[in-house]
């Protein structure tokens, strides 16, 4: 019962996260609210690892993170105007 609170809370957090994103008055303000937005899934998965028992979700969630952590990186020094070092 729980756990489906947790999970109802971040979906209504990603829902005005996602609002953010689309209608964020700058650039800066849709960046972070996609990066609040993968934290939140991230989240999601994490609960939902607990709740069916199964690690392949803790892992999934790690990966997202690292992937997540990297595309912010990349975003941001993009609207900063540097090179990626690509």
């Amino acid at each position: 019962m729980i756990l489906l609170i947790v999970l109802t809370v971040i979906l209504v957090a990603g829902l005005i996260c996602l609002v953010r994103a689309v209608r964020g008055p700058s650039t800066p303000d849709r960046v972070v609210a996609l990066d609040t937005l993968s934290s939140l899934m991230i989240a999601a998965l994490v609960v939902l690892g607990v709740h069916y028992q199964a690690e392949i979700f803790l892992d999934v969630a790690l990966i997202y993170a690292l992937l997540a952590f990297i595309g912010t990186l990349a975003v941001s020094k993009y609207l900063e105007g540097k090179d990626v070092g690509m």
